[in-house]
Parts: structure tokens; sequence; C-alpha cells
């Protein structure tokens, strides 16, 4: 594993219960670091799932400790009730008040700005979608604006993904409704124009949630109904926009230590399938071996101009 330069920030994308793959990945590496990941990465960016994970590493927290509460809490924050068996006949399929007293439970009534005054600083970035002013929203602890923001409920935010989970004071949806499912462009921007980071001295880890390659067998949508395209016209535009996210790093930040790890699933697994913990487990193990071994995602390694 090459060594990290002396300023390090991790991203994390999007993905719901799959977020155990990122979990288990960091707690293989701290394993490895013989550090934890509060004492490894100084700024974290998260979406959706991301932004939990992304507000443990604030509140230094081990990957151990966050992938032990993704297996405890799955299947509460997930439930099995009337809304899920009648989705999507109703206006969203969980309740939100398992997901709260989880957050609450780990993060209690702590502002974001607690991040940046108490102890040393440390800066953890949130991606929400605001519909109300349709723009997205970066909540950080050194911004004024957000400074009083309780971290539980920038994480809600970012987490509430239209028609799984109601919206937030109704105005916040998940941040990957936006083009930043993948949070790794903010987090290098992040490092270099608001910490003055130099990206020469700078490593950048982009972690994925996971995807699957080839779903679609050829001629498969020649017998698609309109309602069979939603799933695969979503899938595209959230796929598109991070790979636009790691294109946009490599062509603005050269200088830039930038890894982008992605594991491919051997099928679909959703967002909210906690029967696949174990699995999933399995792919946080070979996702954090892929971090430690520096096999960074083909994407990143392909030629510049063969993503256009």
């Amino acid at each position: 594993m090459k060594p990290f330069r002396k300023h390090v920030a991790i991203a994390i994308d999007g993905g719901g219960i799959r977020g155990v793959i990122v979990t288990r990945a960091l707690a293989v590496l701290e394993e490895h670091l013989g550090q934890s990941c509060g004492e490894i990465f100084s700024l974290a960016a998260g979406t959706s799932t991301g932004s939990i994970i992304s507000a443990g590493i604030g509140l230094k927290l081990s990957g151990a400790e966050m992938y032990a509460l993704y297996c405890k809490l799955g299947a509460t924050v997930f439930p099995r009730t009337w809304r899920y068996y009648l989705w999507p006949l109703c206006r969203y399929k969980y309740p939100n008040d398992p997901l709260i007293a989880a957050l609450k439970g780990v993060v209690g009534e702590m502002t974001m700005g607690e991040f940046w005054t108490s102890g040393p600083k440390r800066d953890v970035v949130i991606t929400v979608r605001d519909l109300v002013e349709n723009r997205t929203r970066f909540v950080k602890p050194w911004k004024p604006e957000y400074q009083n923001w309780k971290v539980w409920k920038a994480v809600l935010g970012s987490c509430s993904v239209p028609t799984y989970f109601p919206v937030v004071d109704g105005r916040y949806v998940d941040g990957g409704v936006s083009s930043y499912g993948n949070p790794c462009y903010l987090a290098a921007y992040e490092a270099q124009f608001c910490l003055n980071w130099d990206p020469q001295e700078t490593t950048l880890i982009s972690l994925g949630t996971g995807r699957v390659r080839n779903s679609i067998e050829e001629g498969e949508a020649n017998r698609w109904f309109p309602w069979n395209w939603i799933g695969p016209v979503l899938d595209t535009f959230t796929t598109d926009a991070a790979d636009l996210q790691v294109r946009l790093v490599r062509q603005f930040f050269p200088d830039l230590d930038f890894r982008r790890f992605q594991i491919d699933l051997d099928k679909p697994i959703g967002m909210d399938d906690v029967s696949k913990i174990d699995e999933l487990t399995e792919y946080g193990d070979r996702l954090g071996q892929m971090i430690i071994n520096d096999e960074v995602d083909s994407y990143v390694v392909r030629p510049a101009g063969a993503a256009l």
C-alpha cells in the first residue's frame, strides 16, 4: 500500500444498507494501519449512507464500531411494516422515526459547528437536496449558516431517499438526488480551496458502495413496458453522475493523490435489503483488501480521453 500523504480525506457514496461494505472495508484498513478512521482522516464528505459514515468519522468512531451499528440497526431502520408491502401506493416506504432514534443514539444533540470548535478541527461535508430552493446544500461545520444545524438532522436529510423516507422539514431529501451521490469532487474542492491543503500533500480516498455491470441482457429491453424503464433510467442517471465526479477530480486536481475504489457486485442488492448483510460483509472484506493493495477502480486508470 502506498503511504498516505500529509493530509488525508475520504469521500463516501450513497447506497443505503450497502454502507456495510464501506464500514467493513474501513475496519480492514484500520487493522492494517493500526489507526482508527478518526486518526486517519481529517476531512470526510458523504452522501446519504455516506453522510452517516462521514459523521461517524468526525465523531472518531472506528470502522468496526460503525460496521456493528449497521448490522445491529439495519432491520430497525428498514422495518417490514404495512408501508413496505403497500409501497409505492403510499407516500413513503419507511417511517423515519427509527432512523432518527438511531442517529440521536450516536450523535445526541450535537451541532455541526461542534465538529469545528470542540477539540481538533474536523471537517465533515454532508450533501442535502433542498426542494424548496431547488439546489443542493453542502452542509459544513465552518459555514455560519450550518453551525447550529443538528448533526442528526443534516444526516437525516441526506439519507431521506424520496419515496423511501418522508421529506425532512417539508424540503430536504437525499443529496444523491442531485449530481453528488459520489461526493469525491466536493472533497477535493473542500481540501484545496476551503482548507487550503496543498494537493501535492493530500490523499483523497473515494469509496463506492458497489455496482452491477452488464445487468441487462442484449434484447431484454425490447420486451419492456413503460414501467420497466424506471429503474434502469434512474440507475443510468446515478451511475453517470458518479462517474462524472471521478472525471472532474482527475481533470481539475491532477496533483492530488486520488484513489477511487469500487467493487463489482455479482447481482443487484437493494439499498434496503437487510437480508444481504452477510454478502455485503464479504464485499466489504474484499474492498478493504483492494484499498490495501492499491487496486483502484478501472475507471480511474483509463486514459482521460477514454471517458469522452
